[in-house]
């Protein structure tokens, strides 16, 4: 009896590939949601958590300083969760890393205030953070290559920009909450006990999660092959020791990636609350609306990565940030329209690297060594730049610097373009290995 192919979807994907796009894109979502919560709602528990100051701007300088200690778990989840990855298979470390991520959630909602613990209080918060950090990094180096394993020929950069689809799908869920929560209490309620609810429903959205990731399957036969005797079991850093022309690579190609993508989807709104005294429920308002059109980008642009290529995308990308940040951070008033246009703009350029991050690094690296490959350099240099952003321009503020911002974020820019025009080479056309 001869069966018919799987119908399609309306662009042109088997249906079980779109399961395996889902259990890929909810995880993410609700690794996602839990770590951005925390940069949202920043402003609100700083005060709660850190020792009283004259000065405003040092809890929320601390909170951000955890924020990015947090970051410095990343490499190490991506190395060992991607090793894992390689050795045991995709799926048994996206499981993982969700599990971590909800327990990192729940000891947020649970931290005790600086008034009731003292010390402990900022101690178990940075504990939450780094759990979440470990979580990340790892789901970073497992998703994203089981996303792009899991693509149909031709396709690795539409499925590749669903990395993103589903992280602001998470963004979305924390700052749309945010906003609603800062809408509905007073000031006085976020500051006491509204963020904590934020971190609550993150908890039980990874139980949901979790459930929908067991569902998936797996993408690589590396593990069967080693347990048969097929295959030898690659070593941590192996790929460092193979291929370490090419995890170079990853850290030029991402530099300034990450910076922007925190400036422009984290920060901004917190940036123009210090500068421009932006109104922080009408922030959270605007980058919930950019959020949006960021997410509907993704899509669009990987389907374009797929005709037109990788390098030409990442180009574009390179220049704008070399040329954008200075003029439209120097035209931010505390008008609503303003923020959200210099949003807009910001990412339409933005999209261009968010949308075939996945597909890039997973390109570079064979299916042995793929995962910690790619996850444990653009985790790292996620850590030092990306997880750093935010502390930089809080500092630079209170260093009344806040102008050498955006020169900053240019010159990482000016970096990495010279790094996708001179030493990257197009890996749209090639198979995965």
């Amino acid at each position: 009896m001869v069966t018919s192919p799987p119908a399609p979807s309306p662009i042109g994907i088997p249906k079980s590939r779109l399961r395996q796009l889902f259990a890929a894109s909810i995880g993410n979502v609700v690794e996602w949601y839990d770590w951005y919560a925390y940069s949202f709602l920043a402003v609100y528990f700083s005060g709660q958590i850190f020792a009283e100051t004259d000065n405003p701007l040092v809890p929320v300088l601390s909170a951000f300083a955890i924020f990015a200690v947090g970051f410095f778990m990343r490499p190490l989840g991506g190395l060992l969760v991607g090793a894992f990855a390689d050795r045991f298979g995709r799926k048994a470390a996206m499981t993982f890393t969700i599990i971590l991520m909800g327990f990192g959630s729940l000891l947020l909602a649970v931290t005790p205030t600086y008034e009731a613990a003292g010390v402990l209080a900022p101690i178990i918060l940075t504990l939450a953070r780094l759990i979440q950090g470990l979580s990340v990094g790892g789901e970073f180096a497992a998703a994203t290559t089981f996303l792009v394993e899991s693509a149909p020929p031709g396709r690795r950069g539409l499925f590749s920009s669903f990395q993103y689809v589903s992280t602001t799908i998470g963004q979305l869920l924390a700052s749309g909450l945010a906003a609603l929560l800062a809408l509905s209490l007073s000031e006085s309620d976020m500051n006491s006990y509204g963020w904590r609810i934020a971190f609550v429903v993150g908890a039980v959205i990874s139980l949901v999660g979790l459930w929908i990731r067991k569902g998936a399957e797996e993408t690589s036969t590396l593990a069967a092959d080693i347990k048969a005797g097929r295959a030898e079991r690659p070593g941590l850093f192996d790929f460092l020791l193979h291929y370490p022309t090419k995890a170079a690579l990853i850290v030029g190609i991402t530099l300034a990636g990450t910076v922007a993508y925190y400036t422009w989807t984290t920060f901004l709104p917190t940036y123009a609350q210090q500068n421009v005294n932006f109104d922080k429920a009408e922030s959270l308002t605007v980058s919930t609306i950019s959020l949006v059109f960021f997410m509907v980008l993704q899509p669009l642009l990987g389907m374009l990565s797929d005709k037109v290529g990788r390098r030409p995308m990442l180009i574009t990308f390179g220049l704008g940030f070399t040329i954008l940040p200075v003029p439209l951070l120097g035209m931010l008033s505390n008008s609503f329209s303003s923020l959200l246009i210099i949003q807009c703009v910001g990412m339409v350029f933005l999209g261009c690297f968010t949308s075939i991050s996945a597909a890039v690094n997973a390109e570079l690296f064979p299916t042995r060594v793929r995962a910690a490959g790619a996850g444990f350099p653009y985790s790292l240099t996620v850590a030092i730049f990306g997880g750093t952003a935010p502390l930089i321009g809080t500092a630079l503020k209170d260093a009344d610097a806040s102008g050498l911002f955006p020169w900053y974020m240019s010159a990482l820019a000016l970096i990495s373009t010279l790094v996708y025009v001179f030493a990257l080479k197009e890996t749209k056309h090639l198979p995965l290995s």
